[in-house]
């Protein structure tokens, strides 16, 4: 049994998410029907997060076995965007060692999310209008508040099947990034379902003068999602890469 790791990307507006669902269609659902179609036999895919409805990924690692015969991955790459939607598209399949895994053998993942201040016809897809503009530098200085913390359940969706809300995150950052936009990038071990949106969004309460760190302190001490702001549209968040170690390649 060989076991290989996709690294793909995909526009996340026409789908459910990542994972399959019963209710729509998934990015996991539409790769692993594109993956059996082409190996002519059933594939099951895991992958290394579980991205929300309307979330996009620039990077996104998932793996696979495979016991038939070998693989030409450069081939099954070509044949791979030629079958997947447009808005699905594969980087590479590399063989990995097999107790690698897409998930669990993640080092960190970092994620951005972006806001504008402006209309634009252009970039509306993928931002989050805000009808202000943001103090970034006391989003910054709660962001170095928030890298004090472990546990994020005020951040988190409830009633998830985790079994721990710790996470330690290692960098988190707002920056202006033209005019009238603004990108917030987080890095962390782990994240939780709804995580990322759930702190944009509380930030983004900071950033209209509506929270100070004192408020912010006590969201996070408070464990509690519903004192946190709401979470943010998931059409501005982007998966952007996953880090592996380097001794799980072959």
């Amino acid at each position: 049994m060989a076991r290989f790791f996709i690294k793909l990307a995909y526009n996340g507006a026409n789908y459910v998410g990542w994972q399959i669902q019963p209710n729509g269609i998934s990015v996991q659902q539409t790769l692993q029907e594109a993956l059996s179609t082409i190996l002519r036999d059933k594939v099951d895919i895991v992958g290394a997060g579980r991205t929300d409805a309307g979330v996009h990924a620039r990077e996104m690692h998932a793996h696979f076995d495979w016991e038939g015969e070998p693989l030409l991955t450069n081939e099954l790459v070509h044949k791979m965007n030629n079958f997947l939607p447009r808005d699905i598209s594969i980087a590479s399949i590399r063989p990995v060692h097999p107790e690698a895994h897409a998930r669990f053998s993640a080092l960190s993942r970092t994620y951005t999310y972006h806001v504008n201040t402006l209309k634009n016809p252009f970039n509306y897809p993928f931002h989050y209008k805000l009808h202000y503009t943001p103090d970034i530098d006391l989003m910054n200085r709660l962001c170095v508040v928030l890298m004090e913390y472990e546990d994020f359940t005020s951040f988190s969706k409830l009633h998830t099947d985790v079994k721990t809300n710790n996470c330690h995150i290692t960098h988190a950052v707002w920056e202006a990034t033209g005019e009238g936009a603004y990108q917030f990038t987080i890095t962390a071990d782990r994240f939780l379902r709804n995580m990322v949106r759930a702190i944009v969004g509380t930030l983004l309460e900071a950033g209209r003068g509506r929270l100070d760190e004192r408020g912010f302190r006590r969201i996070i001490e408070a464990r509690n999602r519903s004192v946190a702001g709401d979470s943010v549209p998931g059409n501005g968040l982007f998966l952007e890469r996953v880090e592996y170690p380097n001794e799980i390649w072959i």
